[in-house]
């Protein structure tokens, strides 16, 4: 009796052995890094049905199988298959794991899980069973499972199916299955909601024309919705979970449903009754057999059901791939649009169907080859819909065109007569009436837009009038009238109307020698250079009985709403604008209330002016320019300030431009320099580091004598030249470049240093800017305002630093409001700042005791 518990030992320690010989053979999976999991398995066939899962583990390795790859096609088949496998991790940390079968047709799926002999968890799921409870929330096959480190796990896999034995089998890490089935399901439901957008376009495209062309699409298109979300397992997750039943049929059901509406559609599309009867008797008969083919998918049994959907789908597929053919042999447009998108949609059934029955392999392809052909037949069939309907809408547009002729012929000689009224009987352009009727019309009708009146006078029509004879000038009028058309119709913004006799209007003869157009502002906004040129065009010599006469036209213009509300006033103040010397780089004058020489106001001011200068009644105020770089104060910028005895405070905006125009400027210059020098050398005793700016203009440059006069006030007043600064715009040297380049010179030549002013709001030209004699640069307020909350404005205003000290000058920075902007510009390694965080504008009178008092402010 001693020995049986020997005996008993030594069994134990054989049938230890020969388990571990068991999971030697057996597949292993070892997982020894984070890399992607390389799956494989080994399958045997139980052609009985019978075998559980203790059968199937006594059977000897010779009957088992490997699948190196993990993803096997076995067709269609009755039998189950067990599959077998052992995941080993040999990683420091415990795994979260998936063993994934990507194949919802599934009928019956357990999956067994055993670490050495015992088996720990069992797992039943499948399209015969209810969705839930499934241990992981996707229409696929599933199961969740985890590995301690070091340990070994093996997976037994029963399975079972009436339909295609397709096994892609996958271990997956949980974290990547999920980010993996997120990506597909994106596309999933992409192409879910292509196929609604365009169930909705066709809807609606029903819904407006009431053709029933488009129903039938929208009906075709949701049969492959639902046949989709069947057969890929969605609609049996969300919308009927518990029912395997109602999922089984709904696949079935969704097959004469997507057949029935899409011939119907396929007879619309094709007109098939008149341009192929046989193949319309074909297609209703299909139309019966598809009904048959629903009510068989409700009450057959579930294998009767499968074989008829199948018959189904072969002459289905069969006759509308050949209907495309048919019709397009017969001549028909549609014909060929549907062969192209049948195609795609074809050969994708065939692909799915050689996977199914396993003789394509198992990838992406295969898998979906019937979504990617039918979303290619949508596509294709969307564009033929769309090209028939442009094509009905335009047959229909031609026939109300048709409609709308004769009923202007009847119109016709009213037409005339009233063109005879509206229109210069010579250029045939219509006149000034219908110019501010059009412009008055417009303006009611967007009173918030933005319009320009331009007017255009040829100024030598009387001259060409005494000497070349009437009739000449009359023939020379009418080209120019053509001539301004035709440059009219290549303005971007220019305004048309079409006549009573449907001739499209741009140019209107104001008149005998003056034309006028319309500009929608808006259209062009800041770019008038498309409009320059056409002037020039415009000013080129006409050639007429070989003489080039040259027409010296001149250009106004006026904006609404700032000039004028209505077109009189518009065309008005458009012909003061004329008048004006362009200001700028533009070829016309724009009309300005400053410029305006009709202006009473205008005329009484600048009398003013003159009057007060020599009465010594304007005064300059005085503005602190500051170094970032050691506090102190260095400079001050002369600024001019008139008290009006009547009218108050005038502001600089009000009267400086109208001097430069009236030519009143170069009086207030002289005046400007002689009291700030004089101002400058009472202050030089106490604060002999400051220096003071006065701006010039562009008519200073001109008017000559500028460099004796300040020479003259500099000795009279014994301060030196360099104390002197001189500030003006790069745009006021740009007016006249060789003449104030020569000027500079000799100014910068007896010692005073050159400013450019407001630099960055202009033209800043870098190629001509490095030609100036100048020292120093001012950086516009509208740069610098923003620098503390705008990583833009922050940007340019450094590199433009950056740009000036490698080019040799000082940088001031304008506009200066805080303390932040500040201390940022320093940062920056700007040189200079002023502004009202400084100090404001003040008069001489209290200058003194700010410079005593306030210097401290930035040495803090």
């Amino acid at each position: 009796m001693a020995l049986f518990p020997h005996l008993r030992l030594v069994l134990a320690v054989l049938l230890v052995c020969a388990w571990n010989l068991t999971l030697a053979d057996t597949p292993t999976i070892t997982i020894t890094d984070s890399s992607p999991i390389q799956s494989q398995f080994q399958y045997v066939e139980d052609a009985s049905g019978q075998a559980d899962v203790s059968d199937v583990m006594a059977l000897p390795d010779s009957q088992w199988q490997l699948i190196p790859d993990g993803s096997a096609n076995f067709g269609i088949t009755k039998s189950p298959y067990w599959l077998r496998l052992s995941i080993n991790n040999q990683t420091p940390m415990n795994l979260n794991l998936i063993a994934a079968l990507d194949y919802s047709q599934l009928d019956d799926v357990v999956f067994y899980v055993f670490m050495g002999k015992k088996q720990i968890h069992t797992f039943a799921t499948g399209d015969t069973r209810p969705f839930y409870p499934r241990e992981v929330d996707h229409p696929n096959m599933q199961l969740r499972f985890n590995l301690e480190a070091e340990q070994t796990k093996t997976l037994y896999i029963r399975i079972q199916t009436n339909g295609s034995m397709i096994l892609p089998f996958q271990i997956w890490r949980e974290n990547n299955y999920f980010a993996a089935t997120a990506k597909e399901q994106k596309l999933h439901f992409f192409y879910y909601g292509c196929l609604t957008v365009i169930i909705l376009i066709n809807l609606a495209v029903f819904l407006t024309l009431r053709e029933k062309l488009y129903l039938y699409y929208a009906l075709a298109i949701a049969g492959y919705l639902l046949f989709f979300t069947s057969i890929l397992g969605y609609s049996f997750q969300h919308l009927y979970p518990q029912s395997p039943t109602i999922h089984g049929r709904a696949l079935l059901v969704s097959m004469p449903i997507l057949a029935f509406f899409s011939v119907l559609f396929c007879r619309e599309f094709l007109k098939t009754k008149s341009h192929s009867p046989k193949l319309d008797l074909t297609l209703r008969a299909l139309l019966y057999f598809e009904i048959f083919n629903f009510f068989s998918a409700l009450l057959f049994g579930y294998n009767t059901a499968i074989m008829i959907s199948a018959i189904s789908a072969f002459f289905f597929f069969s006759i509308l791939f050949a209907a495309g053919p048919i019709t397009w042999m017969t001549g028909s447009r549609a014909g060929a649009f549907f062969t192209i998108a049948w195609s795609p949609l074809t050969i994708g059934v065939l692909a799915t169907a050689g996977r199914s029955v396993g003789f394509f392999p198992e990838n992406f392809v295969t898998q979906y080859a019937m979504q990617i052909g039918s979303g290619l037949e949508a596509f294709i069939l969307t564009l033929a819909l769309a090209d028939r309907l442009y094509r009905e809408r335009e047959e229909k547009i031609q026939a109300q065109s048709d409609s709308l002729r004769k009923e202007k012929a009847r119109h016709e000689a009213h037409n005339k007569l009233t063109d005879a009224m509206l229109h210069d009987p010579i250029t045939q352009l219509p006149n000034r009436n219908q110019f501010e009727w059009v412009v008055n019309q417009q303006l009611e009708r967007d009173p918030n837009g933005h319009y320009i009146v331009g007017v255009a006078r040829v100024t030598r029509i009387d001259e060409v009038n005494r000497t070349l004879g009437l009739t000449r000038s009359e023939r020379l009028l009418d080209r120019i009238a053509k001539k301004m058309t035709e440059l009219a119709t290549q303005l971007p913004g220019i305004h048309s109307v079409y006549d009573s006799v449907g001739r499209e209007e741009w140019v209107y003869q104001l008149s005998g020698d003056c034309f006028g157009i319309l500009i929608n502002a808006n259209d062009i906004g800041d770019q008038f250079s498309h409009l320059d040129k056409l002037l020039k065009r415009l000013s080129e010599p006409v050639l007429m009985d070989s003489l080039a006469i040259e027409l010296h036209p001149k250009f106004g213009a006026a904006s609404y709403p700032v000039h004028g509300d209505n077109a009189a006033l518009l065309i008005r103040n458009a012909h003061v604008g004329m008048e004006i010397a362009p200001h700028g780089r533009q070829e016309a004058g724009v009309y300005s209330p400053d410029y305006d020489i009709y202006s009473e106001s205008r005329l009484t001011l600048m009398s003013d002016l003159r009057e007060a200068l020599l009465q010594n009644q304007t005064q300059l105020y005085y503005q602190p320019k500051a170094c970032l770089i050691d506090g102190d104060i260095i400079g001050l910028e002369a600024l001019i300030r008139w008290h009006h005895p009547e009218r108050g405070w005038v502001y600089p905006n009000d009267f400086i431009p109208l001097a430069e125009e009236t030519g009143v400027i170069t009086q207030l210059t002289r005046w400007a320099f002689e009291r700030a020098i004089s101002d400058l050398a009472s202050l030089l005793g106490d604060y002999p580091k400051l220096n003071v700016s006065i701006n010039i203009s562009a008519r200073d440059l001109d008017s000559g004598g500028l460099n004796e006069l300040i020479k003259s006030s500099l000795n009279r007043h014994n301060v030196k030249a360099e104390r002197l600064i001189v500030e003006l715009t790069e745009t006021a040297v740009m007016e006249n470049p060789k003449n104030g380049l020569v000027v500079l010179k000799e100014l910068t030549d007896s010692g005073l240093r050159v400013s450019i002013d407001d630099f960055g709001s202009g033209y800043s030209s870098l190629s001509y800017l490095k030609e100036l004699p100048a020292t120093e640069i001012k950086l516009d307020r509208s740069l610098v305002m923003d620098i503390c909350t705008s990583d833009s404005a922050r940007i340019i205003v450094e590199t433009t630093i950056n740009m000036a000290h490698s080019l040799g000058y000082k940088l001031v920075a304008e506009g200066v409001e805080d303390e932040d902007t500040a201390r940022l510009l320093k940062h920056m390694g700007c040189d200079y700042l002023q502004g009202y965080w400084l100090c404001r504008p003040i008069p001489l009178t209290e200058l003194t005791q700010w410079l005593t008092s306030q210097q401290a402010i930035l040495k803090s």
